[in-house]
């Protein structure tokens, strides 16, 4: 191997480790919702009042949630490490769900429930050697959506929120597994 293939090596690795870390980027984010918008990171005391469609159509909104710990993942599915974490939140999902916790999907391909939906239907993960399809709720989000959560500018990002509302910890790109179960049990008093 001569020196620029092995500086090439080494420089597609650290763009691979970047992607994974900082997650992937939206496509189609509007340029008010970038990374030098002013609404980004900061914290909100309350849930947005937001409305999202399920893959069939039919509105669920935030609030409806209340009373519930709640993992807000916007993640899109061309995104490697949304697919990374996906076995984790359904894991999450399964131990956690009777003590009221739960993941809400909200899917942000440009193609909406269209590309959604089949993806959810036939996509499996491996969780504990299982192949096992996404089993929390999958909502569709947009530009608009993103917006009331102060912008997205890559996915995955999550928003952990609690019981009565209040958003506890946002998450930009791939989750730290231990410190999001931590935070899940606190906020369940586990």
């Amino acid at each position: 191997m001569n020196r620029n293939s092995g500086a090439l090596s080494l420089l597609a690795g650290l763009l691979l480790l970047i992607v994974l870390v900082s997650g992937c980027k939206s496509s189609s984010l509007s340029p008010s919702v970038s990374a030098s918008n002013s609404k980004l990171g900061t914290p909100m005391k309350e849930e947005p009042s937001v409305a999202f469609r399920d893959l069939h159509g039919a509105n669920i909104t935030l609030a409806s949630f209340k009373g519930k710990v709640v993992l807000v993942n916007f993640w899109a599915t061309y995104c490697e490490p949304c697919r990374t974490e996906i076995p984790w939140l359904i894991e999450f999902q399964r131990q956690y769900a009777s003590k009221g916790f739960t993941v809400l999907g909200v899917g942000m391909d440009d193609e909406g429930a269209n590309v959604v939906q089949p993806w959810v239907q036939t996509t499996t993960f491996d969780v504990n050697g299982q192949p096992t399809l996404m089993d929390y709720p999958i909502v569709i989000g947009d530009d608009d959506v993103a917006d009331k959560f102060g912008g997205l500018w890559a996915y995955p990002t999550s928003f952990l929120v609690t019981r009565d509302g209040k958003i506890a910890k946002k998450y930009i790109g791939l989750i730290n597994k231990e410190d999001l179960e931590k935070q899940i049990q606190t906020l369940l008093g586990s």
